[in-house]
């Protein structure tokens, strides 16, 4: 299957979301095929293989064994739906080590269609970059009350997590959230972040939180990887 030589994108980063597509697909488990079998089926040469294989190594999604070949290294995050779980809680559940980025942190007049959301007009806006095992996996929008957010910006982002700050330090106790999820194309500036390209396809989450007295908390709007998080739900047909 021969790639896209009229896209702008480059050969080996149009090799690499195949390859991760590939892998979210679970066509490739175990060893993925060799540089040459990738060669003759992409038509492409041999340095754009090792460029993207590369690439897919620095972001962990592959691992090189000496003299066993390339292989497929990620650990699909699985979340519960139904279960009120902050990124953190289901990182660690799979056994990796959690992580962010703080990419800003500052009050803001909310836009119309967010006001709807909330039912406020401004807003403290805190954008991170979330982590499993060192490899960023999505990146996450938070709005809070301006009382409640202006706390929060006291503490270093970079290292809790948003769920323990609000209730072991902060004393906001959370019980509900109403959430949808959906896909989406990623952003030009998360496709940044991520180190993705533009056609990579997203699992958004959106998220209303209210406290135990039905106050609005925290509205979240957060983008991850679909190729490395999915939600898992147990059905039941009742008769």
């Amino acid at each position: 299957m021969a790639l896209d030589y009229t896209n702008s994108i480059p050969l080996y980063l149009q090799l690499k979301e195949q390859i991760e597509e590939k892998i979210m697909d679970g066509v490739y488990t175990g060893k993925i095929p060799s540089e040459r079998e990738l060669i003759d089926e992409y038509y492409v040469s041999r340095s754009t293989v090792r460029q993207a294989i590369d690439a897919l190594t620095r972001d962990g999604t592959l691992e090189k064994k000496p003299g066993r070949g390339t292989f497929v290294a990620l650990k699909p995050i699985n979340d519960w739906l139904g279960s009120l779980s902050s990124t953190s809680e289901t990182i660690e559940r799979m056994g990796m080590e959690p992580g962010a980025k703080l990419i800003r942190a500052e009050s803001i007049q909310l836009p119309k269609q967010l006001q709807k959301k909330t039912s406020l007009a401004k807003a403290v806006h805190i954008k991170r970059v979330r982590y499993a095992d060192h490899i960023p996996i999505g990146v996450e929008n938070n709005y809070y009350p301006v009382g409640i957010g202006k706390n929060i910006m006291k503490y270093d982002l970079n290292k809790v997590s948003l769920y323990d700050l609000l209730e072991q330090e902060l004393g906001v106790l959370s019980i509900e959230a109403d959430q949808n999820i959906r896909s989406e194309r990623i952003s030009k500036e998360d496709a940044k972040l991520l180190g993705t390209t533009v056609s990579t396809s997203m699992l958004v989450a959106e998220r209303n939180l209210k406290d135990v007295n039905g106050n609005f908390i925290e509205y979240e709007l957060a983008s991850y990887r679909s190729d490395m998080y999915s939600f898992n739900i147990k059905l039941l047909r009742k008769k």
